[in-house]
């Protein structure tokens, strides 16, 4: 229970960090809300991090150098968000996201990428997908 909730308050701050971005950009640009979207983010983490006091830091020379760059993502999500947010409106931005979201984890499932236990896709996975895109068709019509 306490996995859905927190993949649901994610979802749900996902969404409203995009459309706090998108206000931002209009303003003063689409990097410059990324720029501050990404500050705030890591001040609250690193006081998060002082506040837990977790000494795992010693540990940080066993991830792969790959991995360590993955917050690096985060720009390149922001930026996406923001400008799709000005294109398509929220609604339509946020479940072409989702899609977008599901399509990759089912790839990295089935081939078992990034250490992950390969699974095998079923009937049901490829039913799921394509009817989230036909909501999405039927949302932009």
């Amino acid at each position: 229970m306490a996995g859905i909730l927190f993949a649901w308050l994610g979802g749900a701050f996902i969404t409203l960090q995009g459309v706090a971005n998108s206000r931002i950009s209009q303003d003063i640009g689409t990097w410059q809300a990324a720029t501050i979207t990404q500050f705030t983010g890591f001040v609250l983490a690193f006081v998060l991090l002082l506040l837990v006091r977790d000494s795992q830091w010693r540990k940080i020379k066993q991830v792969k150098p790959l991995y360590l760059t993955s917050g690096a993502l985060a720009a390149i999500i922001i930026s996406s968000n923001i400008t799709s947010i000005h294109h398509v409106g929220v609604t339509l931005t946020i479940a072409v996201v989702l899609i977008a979201q599901l399509s990759v984890t089912f790839i990295i499932d089935s081939k078992g990428w990034f250490g992950v236990a390969k699974q095998k896709m079923k009937l049901a996975q490829f039913i799921g997908i394509g009817m989230m895109i036909a909501g999405v068709i039927i949302l932009k019509l």
